[in-house]
This record gives C-alpha cells, sequence and structure tokens, in this order.
C-alpha cells in the first residue's frame, strides 16, 4: 500500500498566486484610470504592483507574516482611497469582504474575531463617510459602472477560486485523517482496527454466500534479537520490507494488516485452506529468498513462521484468529521458519 502523496497547493502556494493575480489586476487598473483622467488613482496602482511583488518575494522566503500584512494593507487602503475619490458605486468595497473567509484559516480564532470586528469597522465607517460627502474625484456614469462591472467580476472570480482552495483543503484534511485512522504510520498497511472492520465485512459476506474465507498469521522469528543487535532503527525498516514483500506475494482482493508488533495478518477471500496455505508458503519463500540488510549494509537473517486457518460455520472472528495463531505457535516450536495449518 503506496502512501497518498498530495497534490493541494500549500496557503503560501495560493497566496503567492492571489499575489500575481491582484498585481496583474492592479496593472490593468492603471491603464483604466490613466485613459479615464484619474492620475492619482492609476499611479495608486503601481505603488500597489510594488507592494504585491516584494509581498511575493517574501512569501518565496517564507516570511509569511511579512507578505499577509503587506496584502492586508495594499488592500484595505486601495479599497478607501479607491472609495474616496471615485465612490462607494465603485465596488472597490467588495475587496474587503475577501478576508472573511482567509481570517478563519489563517489565524487564531481570539485574532480572528478581532480583526472580523476591525473590518467590518472600517467598512461601515468607509459607507457612513460616503454617505456624508461626495467622491473626491468623481468620473462619469457610464465609466462608474464600467469600473464597478470590472471590480465585481474580478471579486467573483477570486471567491470562486479562495472557495475552491478551501474545499480542496478540508477534503485533503479528510483523506488525510482518514489515512491515519485506518493506516499503520510505519508500514503503511491497514491497522488492526481497520483490519478488524474489514474481517467483519468478509464474514458478512461469507455468511450470504457461504465462499471459503482463510486467514495467515505471521510472525518475524527472533525480531527482538534484530532489534537488539542492530538497533531500532533496522527494525523499524525490516518491518517495513517484510510488509512490502507480504505484499507483492498477494492477490489484489487479499488484505493484509499490521496486527502488532512483528505480527502480519492476511485474509483471502473466497480461498480455502490448501490454497491459503500454499500462498503462506509462497510468502515464506519470498521472504527466505531476499536479502536482508540494514540500512547501514549489515547482512540480517531473518525467517517468518505462518498459521493458517480456514473460517468454519458458526466461527466469530477471534475464534478463526486464534486457530491460525495457535498454529503460528506450534510452528514456532516445531523450530520456526516453517508454515502450519490449524488442527481440527
Amino acid at each position: 500500500m503506496e502512501p497518498i502523496r498530495e497534490r493541494r497547493p500549500q496557503f503560501w502556494q495560493v497566496a503567492k498566486r492571489c499575489c500575481q493575480i491582484a498585481a496583474s489586476v492592479d496593472v490593468a487598473f492603471f491603464f483604466i484610470f490613466y485613459f479615464l483622467g484619474s492620475p492619482v488613482l492609476a499611479w495608486i496602482n503601481v505603488a500597489s504592483v510594488a507592494m504585491y511583488a516584494i509581498a511575493y518575494r517574501a512569501l518565496g522566503k517564507r516570511r509569511n507574516a511579512l507578505a499577509v500584512s503587506l496584502i492586508w494593507a495594499e488592500v484595505i487602503l486601495h479599497a478607501g482611497l479607491g472609495i474616496l475619490m471615485i465612490g462607494w458605486e465603485s465596488g472597490f468595497h467588495y475587496y474587503l469582504l475577501m478576508f472573511i473567509p482567509a481570517l478563519f484559516v489563517s489565524v487564531r480564532l481570539k485574532l480572528a474575531l478581532l480583526a472580523l470586528v476591525a473590518l467590518w469597522s472600517y467598512y461601515i465607517g468607509l459607507y457612513l463617510v460616503m454617505w456624508l460627502i461626495e467622491p473626491l474625484q468623481p468620473i462619469s456614469r457610464e465609466a462608474l459602472l464600467a469600473v464597478y462591472l470590472f471590480n465585481l467580476t474580478v471579486v467573483f472570480s477570486m471567491f470562486s477560486y479562495l472557495s475552491f482552495f478551501y474545499l480542496s483543503m478540508v477534503t485533503s484534511a479528510n483523506r488525510k485523517l482518514r489515512k491515519l485512522a485506518t493506516t499503520d504510520p510505519l508500514t503503511r498497511l491497514f491497522n488492526r482496527r481497520h483490519m478488524t472492520h474489514l474481517a467483519k465485512k468478509e464474514l458478512s459476506r461469507y455468511e450470504r454466500n457461504g465462499h471459503p474465507l482463510s486467514f495467515i498469521l505471521l510472525d518475524i522469528d527472533h525480531f527482538k534479537v534484530i532489534n537488539d543487535r542492530y538497533g531500532h532503527e533496522a527494525g523499524d525498516y525490516v518491518l517495513k520490507e517484510v510488509a512490502r514483500v507480504i505484499k507483492e506475494q498477494l492477490r489484489t482482493q487479499d488484505l493484509i494488516a499490521r496486527w502488532g508488533g512483528e505480527e502480519f495478518l492476511v485474509i483471502l477471500p473466497e480461498t480455502t485452506i490448501g490454497r491459503a496455505e500454499a500462498g503462506a508458503e509462497r510468502i515464506r519463500a519470498g521472504l527466505l529468498a531476499h536479502q536482508w540488510r540494514t540500512p547501514g549494509g549489515e547482512l540480517v537473517e531473518l525467517t517468518i513462521s505462518a498459521g493458517v486457518s480456514e473460517f468454519r460455520p458458526g466461527d466469530d472472528l477471534n475464534a478463526a484468529i486464534n486457530r491460525a495463531d495457535h498454529a503460528l505457535y506450534r510452528g514456532k516450536d516445531n523450530g520456526r521458519n516453517r508454515v502450519e495449518v490449524e488442527t481440527v
């Protein structure tokens, strides 16, 4: 079982992309206001592009606090100046609303709530100011409509992009949590809890169709000696390699878990005990043929013992696994490095 490699963008990567988009919007604004005859607003956008360039560079150096401060300052000041210069109807206030979802995923809750109150106060303050005074540099009604539609389109697009990002973050987090809940972190096999859940589903299938169901319980021989002689790092490496070799010998429908310590449990659906025994022998031979070395290159002698059982009518999961466990320890008593089948 290979670990899932997440390809979702990280926060700083998305922030860098937002800097690029925002700087491009400000370049467009420069030409819009230049041709509308508002040189002050045009040159404000030059300063905005410079701030985004510095924020982008800071994000590249992982100086996220500086970058976020610059982005906040640019949006707040730019939105305020745009509203004061050409009016509330320009739609510059929409950019302030984009901070609301970003606050709750980027800072602690208490700080986010304080920032939200400050943002709301600034937003209402701008509205009240523009209710009391006229724009400082008004533009024609048609030009104001064009600026409004441009701002609305940009904010709509940015909200859509950020919504996709936040949804991706939640989906990715849920996938990681499911992986942690079902997988052994060392071997990347199913853990005992999840294997028990899967085994019960296989038992339900057995009760419906009566197809054979077998179990193999495997244990690394003298594993404590490996840990004591070569160290726990070597022991962990051996466990991961044993898990990989066992999995290579199994079919797609077979289930394998790290059952505990150096024990592994294999569930073989639609498999008789004879075929399960042959499969266990194949695993034992595969591990025996493998040349085992520690991460430091030292040769390690490694064998396994295995016990095999088949689910019987009237059994429960514990009974079937216990019979495999008894067979396993009979193999240990008989010299190890062998496969034993449950007794009647």
